[in-house]
């Protein structure tokens, strides 16, 4: 689209100093309405994740503005984690705008395909997202983005529409005995 305008997004690890605003942004109704409804538990567990070998936390900045959050997991290091199905080194993204101006505005799908595509040149095979199947407006910006659905399930957050976006300079063989996908390269 020639007169689409061009965005730079950048990720920031989450420092303590940037706690308040993302309590802030949970408290916002579109966020509100799709993370977890007890905000000082969530908090606590972006807190947590500051520290953590397997969830990284980033601020989404759109210029010097902070606009959101976003953060990867990677459900092989959490013991039971239900994902844990995906091929090794698939990471897995969540995330949220919290500028409520800036919502529905394709920021979205822009700032999700260049993350994954950074996450891509660093060698992942795999990104996964599980939206509520009731979220059709982050269904659409991942589909935008290039995320695919898979399957759905029911995680510890309740009803989770499975979408993957695969690594296109990887290629994935299931195996016919187990089902599990492996990376060829």
């Amino acid at each position: 689209m020639p007169n689409e305008p061009t965005f730079r997004y950048r990720f920031i690890p989450v420092e303590p100093r940037h706690l308040n605003m993302i309590s802030e942004w949970l408290a916002e109704p579109h966020v509100a309405k799709w993370w977890n409804e007890d905000s000082d538990v969530e908090m606590a567990s972006i807190a947590e994740h500051m520290d953590s070998v397997s969830v990284e936390p980033f601020i989404i900045m759109l210029g010097d503005e902070a606009i959101g959050y976003l953060q990867t997991y990677d459900p092989h290091l959490e013991d039971d984690h239900p994902y844990q199905d995906q091929p090794t080194g698939t990471l897995g993204l969540d995330q949220f705008i919290g500028v409520p101006d800036l919502i529905g505005q394709g920021h979205g799908p822009r700032l999700l395909d260049e993350f994954v595509s950074l996450l891509f040149e660093e060698g992942v095979p795999r990104v996964i997202v599980d939206p509520d199947p009731a979220n059709s407006q982050a269904i659409k910006a991942y589909q935008k983005a290039g995320f695919v659905a898979f399957d759905t399930r029911t995680s510890i957050y309740g009803p989770a529409l499975m979408m993957a976006r695969d690594n296109p300079d990887l290629v994935f063989e299931q195996s016919p005995d187990d089902g599990q996908e492996t990376r060829l390269q």
